[in-house]
């Protein structure tokens, strides 16, 4: 009967919660838990390391998924703002997806991941600003104002009636101008020439 009532006292013991002495509470009131936890989370902003936890098998573990569905508590705004690498987040919730967790495991995905980061923070800034800051308005072109008659500079003079019109000088000749044309019989003959003066010289002589 002893052993009966003890087996009884035994479960009710266990089914019961335990007293707030048994409860544990960190020693440093949860410091050293949260550090550990924002470094493990920002962890996660690298596609390597990604890559390592799946190529080790640690997605297959069900205490690790859960601990993974644990740390969607840093999305909270009273978390965020103590993440510095802000792609942890996404990637955190994109390990949510178990074939994003298989597709880690290959080293292709990796390399394809980690590129697009670099695309992101390469070409993020200049992308903000383009919807951040204003675009200038285009500048209104000014009509055109009529000059008013008294600021109107006067005509110029008509020439006098009784002045006659002189025509402008030939251009003087080129002294090129007087020599013989090509083509021209001129050297033909006096050449001609020249050849009978001589042959009559030498009959004479």
């Amino acid at each position: 009967m002893a052993s009966g009532k003890d087996d009884v006292d035994a479960a009710a013991a266990a089914s019961s919660p335990p007293s707030s002495k048994n409860v544990y509470k960190d020693p440093d009131d949860g410091r050293q838990r949260f550090l550990l936890e924002l470094e493990f989370v920002q962890c996660l902003a690298n596609p390597t390391y990604i890559h390592y936890l799946a190529q080790n098998r640690y997605f297959e573990d069900e205490a690790f998924i859960g601990y993974l569905k644990y740390l969607q508590y840093w999305q909270r705004p009273e978390y965020m703002k103590f993440i510095m690498y802000p792609h942890c987040l996404f990637f955190l919730e994109l390990l949510q997806n178990p074939n994003f967790r298989a597709a880690m495991a290959h080293p292709g995905n990796k390399e394809l991941a980690h590129r697009q980061q670099f695309f992101f923070w390469k070409n993020y800034r200049n992308n903000r600003l383009k919807h951040i800051l204003p675009r200038p308005l285009p500048e209104p072109t000014p009509a055109p104002t009529a000059v008013p008659s008294a600021l109107a500079p006067p005509p110029a003079p008509a020439p006098p009636a009784n002045m006659a019109a002189t025509a402008p000088p030939p251009p003087a000749l080129s002294p090129m101008q007087y020599a013989v044309p090509p083509g021209s019989s001129l050297m033909k003959n006096d050449m001609r020439n020249t050849a009978i003066d001589r042959r009559k010289r030498k009959k004479e002589g």
